[in-house]
């Protein structure tokens, strides 16, 4: 992992069980409160990270992507996890007739691919993630710490 500056980091990952073990990695580091943003194009991974992510954190079944229905929630080890697709928002103000505010809660962890799509209404993340497609497989992954707990998930990216 390339180190940028004290809280950014960036690497290259080969292939989807690369992008899952790097997902795997945050999700033995991560804890009840914090928000995560995964954002990047269509079919860079995101919801390939985010499926890995759950596994990781002990969820047996399938991890339906979030694109129509916008939240799927699974509770996971001590928390619920709240993975959110916002592909489909065309105004960030819906999040609130989604109760966006209501999965925000000290015992869940909120992890929100297209998090642009939320704009202004979206509080403040702690470690935004973002994938690019270098090849058909190949991917970048950088990541930013934007609190003190996100400081804390850059471990997961030091390997």
């Amino acid at each position: 992992m390339e180190e940028l500056a004290p809280n950014k980091r960036r690497c290259e990952v080969q292939d989807e069980a690369a992008l899952g073990r790097l997902a795997a990695q945050l999700a033995g580091l991560v804890k009840p409160g914090l928000l995560i943003a995964l954002s990047g194009p269509l079919a860079a991974g995101k919801t390939t990270f985010a499926r890995a992510f759950l596994h990781a954190l002990g969820h047996r079944g399938n991890v339906k992507s979030p694109t129509f229905t916008l939240v799927e929630s699974y509770p996971v080890r001590d928390m619920t996890v709240h993975h959110f697709d916002l592909y489909r928002l065309h105004d960030p103000r819906e999040l609130y007739y989604l109760g966006f505010d209501d999965y925000v809660q000290p015992a869940t962890l909120c992890l929100i691919e297209w998090p642009e799509r939320g704009g202004s209404e979206l509080p403040p993340f702690d470690l935004t993630l973002t994938l690019e497609i270098l090849s058909a497989t190949g991917r970048r992954l950088s990541a930013e710490a934007c609190s003190t707990g996100g400081t804390g998930l850059l471990g997961a990216f030091d390997s």
